[in-house]
């Protein structure tokens, strides 16, 4: 896992985990790594896998149970929320960036659908 120093570490690993929900990469009921072994894994501070473990536990990601561990909390709205949001997000900073280089709004959907047909057209003909 790489950080990016413009946002608190913790974050970036809630986000983490929201990520792997959202592709299936954990599973509602899994458990998941100590703090510690997380901390090791990915080579920071503990105190920042705790953190980030009690921001998981108190916006409803995770559940503790003492003695037994940490588990994904059984929910699948959840993830479509997660989903969505993080959608949101990207296309948010997707759409600042792309009109900070002067494109208008109505330009925007033609350059996407270009790029996806270009995408296409790579795949097809075996450049990718």
């Amino acid at each position: 896992m790489e950080f990016h120093h413009s946002r608190p570490i913790y974050e970036q690993i809630v986000e983490e985990f929201k990520k792997k929900l959202i592709r299936k990469d954990v599973e509602p009921g899994e458990k998941i790594p100590s703090q510690r072994e997380l901390a090791q894994e990915i080579k920071v501070n503990p105190n920042t896998v705790q953190r980030a473990y009690r921001e998981m536990e108190n916006e409803g990601i995770t559940q503790t149970l003492r003695g037994k561990g940490t588990f994904i909390v059984e929910d699948r709205r959840m993830i479509r929320r997660f989903k969505k949001e993080m959608g949101q997000k990207t296309l948010n900073r997707f759409l600042e960036e792309i009109e900070a280089l002067g494109y208008k709004k109505e330009e925007i959907p033609s350059l996407v659908q270009d790029y996806i047909q270009d995408q296409e057209d790579r795949k097809d003909s075996g450049t990718e």
